[in-house]
């Protein structure tokens, strides 16, 4: 099978637990402390494989200044970007949890749901996965595989990424077919991504990737700070710490065992 449908499948595959958690969440009633230990744990993971998976190795391949540059641009990127969805309407892709445990909360006419702001928590959730799928490829292409860690990291935290919003969206009005065009969408979105990634850096020089890799990880430790732990936080505040650390531990004993 061709490399770049591995790492594009590979994307598809981590993503589509977006679709997963979205299913729940419209289907289900989970307890919203379930909902915020998964998120805090996949937060952990995501931050571990930061730390042991990215950021180290692009130090080692690439230099201190490249890698940290990459790292600081990336995460100013996202921000911007996040603040300027924000206003136009993609907060709602992350109201959640902590409105699932809220009594009285009723839903918001279908009409008030506008097409713009439709459009805006679409490109706010492509801009949560995309740096994620983007590792992937990059990971195929820099070491051969698909890294392990990176994968189980990326798709615990999506699980209920996709939970807490589709929860959120039904909350609001949304209705099934939007709910689940969205998380499918970015699914597919990120399947591209993760082909791109490598079918673009494959070959590269190691320095390049390392520089892009550190981008999207800047990107994703600004996704970790924005949105899992504070939505997770919001909803427990007592164990949200604790599955945080025990999702960095899984994480990194994955990065030990290779």
């Amino acid at each position: 099978m061709p490399e770049v449908l591995i790492a594009g499948l590979a994307g598809l595959g981590a993503a589509s637990w977006l679709v997963v958690g979205a299913a729940m969440g419209w289907f289900l009633r989970l307890p919203a402390t379930l909902v915020a230990g998964v998120m805090a744990f996949g937060a952990g993971a995501l931050v571990s494989t930061l730390a042991f998976e990215l950021v180290g190795e692009a130090r080692r391949t690439g230099g201190v200044l490249p890698t940290l540059g990459g790292f600081v641009l990336g995460a100013v990127v996202f921000v911007a970007a996040d603040l300027l969805l924000a206003r136009r309407g993609a907060r709602a892709r992350k109201p959640s949890i902590a409105l699932q445990s809220e009594p009285g909360v009723h839903a918001l006419p279908a009409a008030t749901a506008s097409s713009a702001v439709g459009l805006a928590v679409a490109l706010g959730a492509l801009l949560d996965g995309v740096p994620e799928s983007l590792v992937l490829g990059l990971s195929l292409a820099d070491g051969g595989a698909v890294s392990l860690p990176i994968l189980v990291a990326v798709a615990v935290s999506n699980l209920p990424e996709g939970l807490g919003s589709a929860a959120g969206m039904k909350h609001e009005g949304r209705s099934a077919r939007y709910v689940f065009g969205v998380w499918g969408g970015i699914a597919l979105a990120s399947g591209i991504a993760a082909a791109l990634g490598f079918a673009l850096l494959a070959g590269a020089p190691l320095e390049a990737i390392a520089v892009v890799t550190t981008i999207a990880a800047g990107a994703i430790m600004a996704m970790v700070a924005n949105t899992l732990i504070p939505e997770a936080f919001a909803s427990d505040r007592s164990f949200t710490g604790l599955w945080a650390a025990l999702g960095f531990a899984l994480s990194f004993a994955l990065t030990q065992l290779g």
